[in-house]
């Protein structure tokens, strides 16, 4: 593991930058508060080649792997441009079908979602089980060729923007009963598939929905991957998910971190700047370095996942979305400090990150799950839960 970058994820990061430096934050937060999407952004991104930089490249992407795409995500998140959907799109469903899926299934799904023409949304979370995958109610049974699937989802981004929902549910074995885990592309103009919106005090241009699935049927090759084998499909998104969420929060980090210290520079009290005092550099200091150390974990964590050791990338990506988000949170918290009485003024652009990188604790795994998982797999602890 190199602690330097190739010159080749150097021009990566440059190129984002400079994309994302166009659009900027005062685009991201305009479309969020009017209730629209990136669009513009997320088209320009996908020419670019963006956002398929994970996806094989006999499929239309750049044929790199989860790194390439985290220091995309963290590179637009720095710019204030953060694109939830990028999390789940091509680093969720994307991974899960490249890994997979059928050969049609990776011709009809892999090029639109390498290029943005096409967006999946997952769909895990339930509103008894959480996330908690082997207590999933969502069932499909077969009836003839097809599948029957029945059953509801909550906190499932970006609904509105995708052509399908990859669902995780279970098949029903017919002569035991037993239920059986399985995930089923389902489109989101399918007969029996409603959405609707969860309300939510985030700005953001990605929305939250609650789904009902009600004896939705789908063809035979929805299914993707075995029937009974979908935990192990399943963890295979679940590993990226963790490690482009650490992105997103560093990126976000390294954003608020950056405005802090710009106005630390600029700001004059007393005869020279605030940020010539301790008490306001020293927090700031405090930040970056632990910014970096999450940086750090976030990229041991991709460099083991590419290289194929799901386990250890299991246990650094847990750890790196941890760190990712006490560092995010302490970079807004104290880029807003430094800005005093402005940093919630709306011109400044920090006032929103607090509930944004706060969202970083919850989710796509609670801070609290990441330390049972730590305890029982890395301190050898009894299971807490």
């Amino acid at each position: 593991m190199s602690f330097v970058e190739t010159q080749e994820r150097v021009a990566l990061r440059a190129a984002v930058a400079d994309l994302a430096g166009s659009y900027g934050w005062t685009y991201t937060q305009e479309k969020a508060r009017a209730g629209l999407h990136l669009d513009e952004l997320w088209r320009d991104a996908g020419k670019a080649g963006f956002l398929g930089v994970n996806i094989p490249e006999e499929y239309g992407g750049g044929g790199a792997g989860i790194y390439e795409l985290s220091l995309v995500l963290e590179e637009l998140g720095a710019a204030g441009c953060a694109m939830l959907m990028m999390v789940v799109s091509p680093a969720i469903c994307g991974t899960i079908l490249a890994r997979y899926g059928t050969d049609d299934q990776k011709k009809a799904w892999l090029p639109g979602i390498a290029d943005g023409s096409r967006i999946m949304a997952f769909g895990i979370t339930e509103p008894d089980a959480g996330s908690n995958s082997h207590k999933i109610q969502t069932v499909g049974r077969k009836d003839g060729a097809e599948w029957v699937v029945s059953g509801r989802k909550v906190f499932i981004s970006g609904v509105d923007q995708a052509d399908a929902v990859l669902i995780v549910g279970r098949t029903e074995d017919q002569k035991t009963g037993k239920l059986r885990p399985a995930l089923w592309m389902v489109p989101t103009d399918a007969r029996g598939f409603e959405k609707t919106q969860i309300q939510m005090d985030l700005v953001s241009a990605d929305k939250q929905f609650q789904l009902f699935l009600d004896d939705v049927h789908l063809p035979a090759d929805a299914l993707v991957g075995q029937e009974d084998a979908a935990l192990a499909q399943l963890f295979a998104g679940l590993n990226p998910e963790r490690i482009m969420a650490s992105a997103l929060a560093t990126g976000i980090g390294r954003y608020a971190l950056d405005k802090g210290c710009a106005y630390a520079k600029d700001r004059a009290v007393w005869g020279q700047p605030i940020g010539a005092h301790q008490g306001v550099a020293h927090p700031l200091a405090q930040a970056k370095i632990e910014l970096e150390l999450a940086r750090l974990m976030m990229q041991k964590a991709a460099t083991l996942y590419d290289a194929g050791d799901d386990m250890g990338a299991g246990e650094a990506a847990n750890m790196a979305k941890y760190a990712a988000a006490e560092a995010s949170i302490r970079c807004v918290d104290q880029a807003i400090q430094t800005h005093g009485g402005n940093g919630m003024a709306s011109e400044y652009g920090l006032g929103h990150l607090l509930a944004v990188a706060r969202t970083a604790r919850i989710a796509p795994v609670s801070r609290e799950m990441v330390l049972n998982f730590v305890a029982q797999f890395s301190l050898g602890l009894p299971k807490s839960y």
